[in-house]
């Protein structure tokens, strides 16, 4: 069976005004008419059931698929691992998403046949948390999140190379190490395998790979990159056999990796064959040369990257030099592939100079220059630069000017601008960030006017129709309110362009969409209770972008461009209209927090009552921390079988955004609730 991959996007984008941030996503169209088939072992028919709650999806189990499939609107049926051959009898693969699931808690291996059948394969453990690496997983191979498509809308990217033996040895420190980065690359050739006797082998199993790329996804929200590098390429996997590469970058795909590396060296057959069953995941093809001796003006080089290119999505190409020149011969060589016009979709490139005479190249490059860390085991390549020190050579170069950011209103109550302080340092950006007070009318204008103005986070936000911001996003003018000041342009103030724009709602979206793919909320009712359409706006915006069906309002009735669908609450007649609800969000004054409490119990979840219901309810609470809080509606929702948020981390994927916005760098949300000290 052929992997399967949705020829259409699954989330739709409008082009984002800012360069450097990611699009917002407008819609989730429909899922295709496929059934996903939870393949599970003996006494693991739980995982099913999860499966299920994470898409939304009625589900059941059965012993054959051929009666079900008929007429059936794309559900998820669980078939036994011993059942799977004969179920999958006289079914059309074109109707079936295959998922081959395994628990690895008892140190077993998945059987490779098995999982050849299958489309993908979904290894997991009970700890830590399974919902949000399966929402991960099942978001990216059904093709409703599509990491890729956001990385290339900025104007640089990033990724950090994990050198380790063993990943487990990379944790403690991977928030840190990943601050940065827009992927983690795990380098599979350097994985050493334990041995009962001591004696390793130079190609660890696919049982230990599987586990690491498990224990990687569950331990950060990066896109993962799976590389497999040769010995002649600084790697240690054999060249001898070029089927064991796609063995393992086959298997790459179906764990639902984001990035799959694949050398330029294998035959062609083997690079055509994985790019025709790549699914969701990005293609990069990988090429290097450690001979001193490449030329970046020789026809070689056009002739590398047109080979690369027709089975890639990313051209990566890397060599040894030993001059200065060989910088500005790659640097020509670059513009030349940008200049070519080849037609859509043409794949990225990404090149770099090896060796200390190439570091220019690498602060140079933009398309997901390798990164290193200090506190990494090793670098991985010659000449290889930690993201501060890229960060400090383009400062020096006058590519990363100096800028004057501004945390305006109440900021000094909370810890984000401090935080932001620290992610400068912790990048070595030259920028500064200067706290001031709303103050009186004008005091905005007054700041954002100056030559040096580099930006500002605004709390509490203001209106996106204030005067002096010419420019506002799509979102905003929608949510009615701007929260960051973005400065597009590095010249004189009569070249720049000052944007307004809202990170809020990005942040509500990530919430979301941490323990449910993006399409579980289609078509399903929300409630939203707040004091004013403004606390509202940006969670009505949200939810719309998940593609939510009817959304009910308790407390305030919306005039503004967010209106037209909104139905109110007026009477107690009208909640019981509503009969179960899947989503809840609260942005009520501190002061009434308590008022959700009775909603919560009213509408609990309830457990399993035939094969097509299906659990899950969502509880947003979006109640400032600060103040006089009322109850505990975050405990009351857990205790009544929701999954519950907290304004916490709303307010931590939103610091996540706007750093993106503000200074075109990632932050892992991770090493946000970390650094912060976990005050957010």
């Amino acid at each position: 069976m052929t992997l399967l991959a949705d020829p259409t996007p699954s989330v739709t984008s409008t082009p984002s005004p800012v360069k450097g941030t990611h699009p917002p996503p407008q819609t989730v169209p429909a899922d295709p008419p496929r059934t996903v088939v939870v393949v599970y072992g003996p006494g693991q028919d739980t995982i099913v059931q999860v499966v299920a709650e994470v898409l939304g999806k009625p589900w059941t189990t059965e012993t054959s698929l051929s009666s079900l499939v008929k007429g059936s609107n794309a559900v998820v049926v669980g078939i036994l691992a011993d059942e799977l051959a004969r179920s999958l009898e006289g079914c059309d693969p074109s109707t079936l998403i295959v998922i081959n699931t395994h628990c690895v808690d008892d140190g077993s291996a998945p059987d490779e046949a098995l999982t050849d059948r299958c489309d993908y394969e979904f290894l997991y453990s009970h700890s830590p948390v399974l919902r949000r690496d399966l929402t991960r997983f099942l978001s990216l191979v059904l093709g409703q999140t599509r990491p890729h498509e956001d990385l290339k809308t900025k104007t640089r990217t990033n990724f950090i190379s994990t050198t380790f033996p063993d990943v487990h040895a990379a944790l403690p420190n991977l928030d840190i190490l990943s601050v940065g980065s827009d992927a983690v690359e795990i380098r599979v050739d350097l994985l050493v395998e334990p041995s009962p006797q001591g004696v390793t082998s130079p190609v660890p199993s696919l049982r230990y790979v599987g586990q690491q790329v498990m224990l990687l996804r569950q331990h950060t929200e990066l896109p993962i990159i799976f590389t497999t590098r040769c010995t002649r390429e600084n790697g240690k996997f054999p060249m001898d056999d070029p089927m064991l590469f796609y063995r393992y970058l086959r298997r790459a795909i179906q764990w639902g990796c984001e990035y799959i590396d694949v050398e330029l060296w294998l035959p062609e057959e083997i690079r055509r064959r994985l790019a025709e069953h790549k699914g969701h995941s990005v293609i990069m093809s990988a090429f290097h040369d450690f001979s001193g001796t490449w030329k970046w003006t020789s026809p070689e080089a056009a002739r590398i990257f047109a080979e690369s290119a027709r089975y890639a999505d990313i051209v990566k190409m890397i060599a040894m030099v030993h001059t200065i020149e060989a910088n500005y011969e790659l640097e020509y060589f670059r513009s030349t592939v940008k200049a070519s016009g080849s037609p859509p979709p043409s794949p990225l490139l990404s090149a770099v100079n090896m060796g200390q005479m190439g570091q220019l190249s690498r602060a140079l490059n933009t398309v997901f220059s390798p990164i290193t860390h200090p506190l990494l085991p090793m670098i991985a390549a010659p000449g290889q630069l930690t993201a501060a020190e890229i960060n400090e050579a383009m400062h020096i170069m006058g590519s990363l000017p100096k800028r004057d950011l501004y945390a305006i209103g109440s900021f000094r109550a909370t810890p984000q601008s401090m935080f932001m302080e620290k992610c400068f340092n912790e990048l070595s950006l030259p920028h500064t960030l200067t706290s001031i007070d709303r103050g009186p009318k004008g005091t905005i204008e007054g700041v954002i006017m100056q030559p040096s103005f580099g930006g500002a986070s605004v709390n509490p936000p203001i209106s996106a129709a204030t005067p002096y911001i010419p420019a506002v996003s799509e979102a905003a003018r929608a949510i009615g309110l701007i929260d960051t000041i973005v400065v597009q342009g590095d010249g004189p103030t009569t070249t720049r362009t000052l944007m307004g724009e809202n990170a809020t709602w990005k942040g509500i979206r990530a919430t979301l969409t941490r323990d449910y793919v993006p399409s579980a909320y289609r078509g399903r009712a929300a409630i939203i209770l707040a004091g004013s359409e403004s606390d509202a706006s940006a969670a009505i915006f949200a939810l719309r972008s998940l593609g939510v069906g009817a959304i009910y309002t308790v407390g305030f009735r919306a005039t503004g461009p967010l209106a037209a669908g909104l139905e109110p609450f007026t009477s107690i007649q009208s909640v019981k209209l509503v009969e179960q609800p899947f989503v809840m969000v609260s942005a009520l004054p501190p002061e009434k927090s308590l008022l959700v409490q009775p909603l919560l119990r009213h509408y609990r979840s309830t457990g399993r009552t035939s094969p097509r219901s299906t659990r899950g309810k969502v509880y947003l609470d979006l109640t400032a921390s600060s103040g006089a809080r009322k109850g505990d509606p975050v405990g009351v929702a857990v205790g009544a079988g929701w999954t519950a948020y907290g304004i916490d981390e709303v307010t931590a994927w939103t610091t996540v955004e706007t750093l993106r916005l503000l200074v075109g760098q990632n932050v892992p949300f991770d090493f946000v609730r970390m650094a912060s000290g976990r005050i957010y």
